[in-house]
């Protein structure tokens, strides 16, 4: 989908991009709108199929294919590459950004780069995907309409010379379309049809249509519903919230309360328990190899003085920039002091 086209609705620039209630709308992309409308009837019409004439490993294909290539947004273009909140050896990261490829959803650069900006004007007009402006907004609509003017003016501000330096970054963000179609539509279309006997359309609305929409909306239940519902134990000040749903369908990001007060935790969550943080579980395995190090984290002393200090406010200051992760300048030096780091690399 067209990055330059994501946002809806506003009433004009604030400086200071604190949320505002009463927005006209922006303008509506609709190529954007008949290509998402087109995925999603598509992959409604792909669980019919399912249930009717798909062979069995069909469906299973397209399910882990679902769970694993979503590895490549929450443990790449999130917990890698937008927070820094880990380390890892062109090894791994060649292997993330395969599974980011096949799970299309803008490049690594483009991600990393919105979401960078959505933590640190979280909830404002600067904030990509706003919750303050409803759950169809933060969960798509930001993606089928025209950016607002503050996070146009406001990303100009967010350093990302750290992701092109990057030169399996580069080389995805330089044949991004090329990639993306084979990776995304080609290769899993063929794979059921010439593996084990699909047919074209039962592999082209399972395997791939319906497939791309869960991983689509299990990511972007992170946006909307990890934003609206759940506990606040971390910060009450904030709409973020644990959320158990969000969790389960985009592969442990859904704790979302503790994410963004330590959005430099590597874990995305205070808890180690690897039932609902297969990301979680995926770095840790890397890690055991050596292709990842550098693992920042939390102690639980630390998490517990946050959440008193914080867990009963009801307010903050909205014009106060927030740190987006392990590299950002506006991360407090009593954070980094705190901040515990697991398979430091030595040298």
């Amino acid at each position: 989908m067209d990055d330059s086209a994501e946002i809806s609705v506003c009433d004009g620039t604030l400086p200071d991009a604190r949320p505002i209630e009463k927005q006209p709308h922006q303008p509506i992309v609709w190529r954007n709108v008949i290509l998402c409308s087109l995925v999603h009837l598509g992959a409604l019409y792909g669980v019919y199929l399912a249930f009717t004439s798909a062979k069995i490993t069909t469906t299973v294909f397209a399910i882990c294919l679902y769970q694993i290539t979503a590895i490549g947004i929450t443990a790449g273009s999130h917990r890698l590459w937008s927070h820094r909140a880990y380390k890892a050896k062109w090894q791994l990261r060649v292997i993330i950004i395969i599974l980011n490829t096949i799970a299309f959803q803008n490049s690594v650069y483009e991600w990393a780069r919105d979401h960078r900006l959505h933590h640190k004007y979280t909830d404002t007009n600067a904030d990509p995907h706003n919750s303050n402006r409803g759950m169809f907004f933060s969960h798509v609509g930001w993606l089928l309409c025209r950016k607002h003017p503050d996070v146009i003016e406001k990303g100009r501000t967010i350093d990302t010379s750290d992701l092109l330096a990057d030169p399996i970054v580069a080389f995805q963000k330089k044949y991004f379309w090329f990639l993306i179609i084979w990776a995304c539509f080609i290769i899993p279309t063929l794979i059921p049809v010439y593996f084990w006997g699909e047919t074209w359309s039962n592999s082209w609305y399972v395997a791939v249509l319906l497939r791309y929409a869960l991983t689509l909306n299990g990511i972007w239940l992170v946006n909307s519903a990890a934003h609206k519902w759940g506990a606040k134990p971390y910060d009450r000040s904030i709409n973020a919230a644990e959320n158990l749903a969000a969790t389960i369908m985009s592969a442990g990001e859904g704790w979302h309360n503790y994410h963004h007060v330590f959005p430099w935790d590597y874990r995305s969550a205070e808890l180690g328990n690897y039932k609902f943080n297969f990301t979680t579980t995926f770095i840790d395995l890397f890690t055991k190899v050596g292709w990842a190090y550098d693992l920042k984290t939390t102690s639980p002393e630390f998490v517990y003085r946050r959440a008193l200090r914080t867990g009963l406010i009801e307010s903050q200051d909205d014009s106060v920039p927030l740190p987006w992760g392990w590299n950002d300048r506006d991360l407090p030096q009593s954070d980094r002091m705190e901040a515990t780091i697991v398979n430091r690399k030595q040298g």
